[in-house]
């Protein structure tokens, strides 16, 4: 197996407690920072609009997410609760609370002032309503990705450090030596369109904390469809996070700068402005560059791209909540007890984002 971020590690730990030998090869190190693992938190959001397979994906990866964190010790998911801010009354949002329904997943529908009570400061007289998910949360995406690896070593996989190429006749090329084995996945992230001819762009996602006072550390997290914005309150210090999920421009992971662009901080002091005016102000105190890996249409690919070999990818900025549901899904596949769903094979994508936020479509 190639790449060591959430999607790698979950399946590396998945198929040696399952009785496989596993190899994970990292060019790094497990969330370091040039993943997109390695941003320092993650939503975990039921809510994918008309889909249903995302949302039970989400359910299912919830309790693997309190499993994970009872195992390993530490309490990688923090249950704040989420709150979707809905500026249509039939769009996105009204969507999600019929499929949230259908699968017995819990959630209220708020009028706009009973969820601003939420938040120290609140403008909502542009919302039709408020969409809460009581049992979801946000997850501390970094520290999950190095625990998922230390839990995996301790199943048996191997970590190897070295950059890994695919092999011109089959297998992976490292140090000179080709190396091969039943079963080869790459799941390599940002990496992936280096690597293989796939349907994938990759964007720089500029992400920003704010110092906000205190009694913002316990909002609930949240996010906005038609404004393509998320957040949640202080965790560990970091501050309020409060940025735009709008893709951002075209990106090397390898040689990328890691400082934040100006336009980035002003897209999201607009955000602050409209929805919390008393934070416009707020001083920048921490911030990090990210990349998504995107598909055309936010779906993944989970695809055979030569015998015995595997690319998974098009995280898409919504594929790390989904991490050890994904694993399991994963495992059926490669042991050959299933097939993975069309939806995420090699072909052609159509343009849509309706599976997170709006984007630059909405």
């Amino acid at each position: 197996m190639v790449g060591a971020g959430i999607w790698g590690t979950s399946l590396a730990l998945r198929l040696a407690e399952s009785g496989w030998r596993v190899t994970l090869i990292e060019q790094y190190a497990p969330g370091h920072l040039r993943q997109a693992s390695a941003g320092e938190t993650r939503l975990l959001s039921c809510s994918h609009g008309h889909d249903d397979w995302y949302a039970r994906m989400a359910w299912k990866a919830r309790d693997g997410w309190r499993r994970l964190g009872e195992r390993a010790g530490e309490e990688v998911f923090l249950e704040t609760g989420v709150m979707l801010f809905a500026r249509q009354e039939h769009g996105w949002e009204a969507a999600s609370t019929q499929v949230l329904k259908n699968l017995d997943i819990p959630f209220e529908v708020l009028d706009p002032a009973d969820a601003g009570r939420a938040f120290p400061d609140f403008r909502g007289d542009d919302l039709s309503f408020v969409l809460r998910e009581p049992r979801s949360g946000v997850l501390r995406a970094r520290r999950a990705t190095q625990l998922t690896a230390r839990l995996a070593q301790a199943a048996g996989v191997t970590m190897v450090r070295a950059e890994a190429r695919p092999a011109p006749g089959g297998g992976v090329r490292v140090d000179g030596e080709t190396r091969t084995a039943d079963r080869v996945v790459w799941a390599c992230g940002a990496w992936l369109p280096a690597l293989f001819d796939l349907p994938l762009t990759v964007t720089r996602q500029d992400t920003l904390h704010f110092d906000a006072p205190a009694a913002w550390a316990s909002i609930p997290a949240y996010a906005e469809y038609d404004s393509s914005a998320y957040g949640h309150g202080d965790l560990d210090g970091l501050g309020m996070k409060a940025t735009s999920d709008v893709e951002g421009p075209p990106y090397d992971p390898a040689t990328g700068t890691r400082q934040i662009l100006p336009a980035s901080e002003t897209l999201a002091r607009d955000y602050l402005r409209r929805r919390f005016p008393a934070l416009a102000a707020a001083p920048v105190l921490f911030s990090q560059v990210c990349q998504y890996a995107l598909t055309a249409d936010a779906e993944w690919i989970i695809a055979q791209v030569r015998a015995g070999e595997w690319v998974l990818g098009g995280d898409s900025g919504h594929g790390f909540k989904h991490a050890p549901a994904l694993a399991d899904y994963l495992a059926d596949i490669l042991d050959g007890s299933a097939e993975p769903d069309p939806r995420f094979g090699l072909h052609p994508r159509s343009a849509t984002r309706g599976l997170r936020t709006s984007g630059q479509t909405g």
